[in-house]
């Protein structure tokens, strides 16, 4: 009798951590795993990746955005070498930045490479970086820019990949009516491309990110979070200590689709590591 009481009980118990587990433990999760853009840590990552990269995780951070793709390595390592460097750290890599300015201009198809290495990393996103002037000129460049990242995606799409694309400020220039941002998001086929969203580069072309996820629910996939130093916009500075209004962006996430936050930096008055810390700190106590 006594082990029927204790097995019932011990069963009920194991029936309410499975009511609770997927609502509140894995909810959790993942609203509070961040990553990097190691594009921040340029500067002392190529001279030792792997030193740079245990740091990274040692600080918290779970998910690293890859970046510098160039001729089958990243900052001389091979593909595989990254890949059982970031195993080893406990990270994982969802996104990566790819320069695709040469295969958009026609002067190279390199996209099956680049293709290759996103699914050798375990990527689910292929990002479009940046895109260089003369292929941004007009409103007819950007809406065959639009055609091209459609195709694209169809590309990843039978990859098992998607294609992102992240912006800076050029985008928001205005062609008559519409801006490049607009015709982009207008163009592309949500089912084969999203977007990452550089919240200070929006910031910087003086509009507000939450009017954004409001015009364009759900297409803002990935964020970048990068403050903008008071004093001088042109600089970065750690999240929480700049102008940007961080807690309003943040309360409407939910609107905006987003999947993944990375941190970004692009400049440091202060050591990168103190600073990459201050900001993940902040971020994981005020933010998520």
């Amino acid at each position: 009798m006594t082990n029927r009481r204790l097995f019932i009980k011990q069963s009920s118990l194991a029936l309410a951590a499975l009511a609770i587990t997927p609502s509140c433990v894995w909810g959790a999760s993942s609203q509070k795993t961040l990553g990097i853009q190691l594009y921040s840590l340029r500067d002392i990552l190529e001279s030792n990746p792997q030193k740079v990269l245990s740091k990274v995780a040692d600080i918290g951070y779970k998910q690293v955005e890859v970046y510098g793709y160039n001729n089958g390595k990243f900052w001389d390592l091979e593909v595989k070498e990254l890949k059982k460097i970031l195993a080893a750290n406990g990270l994982e890599s969802p996104s990566g930045h790819y320069g695709m300015d040469d295969f958009l201009s026609g002067t190279k198809d390199n996209l099956d490479e680049m293709i290759e290495v996103s699914k050798q990393l375990n990527h689910q996103y292929l990002v479009i970086p940046a895109l260089k002037e003369s292929l941004r000129q007009s409103a007819d460049d950007y809406k065959k820019l639009a055609k091209q990242f459609n195709a694209i995606g169809e590309r990843c799409k039978t990859n098992g990949l998607k294609l992102g694309y992240h912006n800076h400020d050029y985008e928001f220039i205005k062609y008559g009516s519409q801006t490049g941002y607009d015709i982009l998001l207008q163009n592309t086929n949500p089912a084969l491309v999203d977007f990452e969203m550089d919240i200070y580069w929006v910031a910087r072309a003086g509009l507000n990110p939450v009017d954004l996820f409001n015009k364009y629910p759900n297409r803002f996939v990935m964020w970048h979070i990068k403050d903008m130093d008071k004093q001088k916009p042109q600089l970065n500075t750690e999240i929480g200590n700049g102008s940007i209004d961080f807690k309003k962006i943040f309360a409407e996430r939910k609107s905006s689709g987003i999947k993944y936050y990375y941190l970004e930096q692009e400049n440091f008055n202060i050591d990168p590591f103190e600073s990459i810390s201050k900001s993940y700190q902040y971020l994981q106590k005020e933010l998520l």
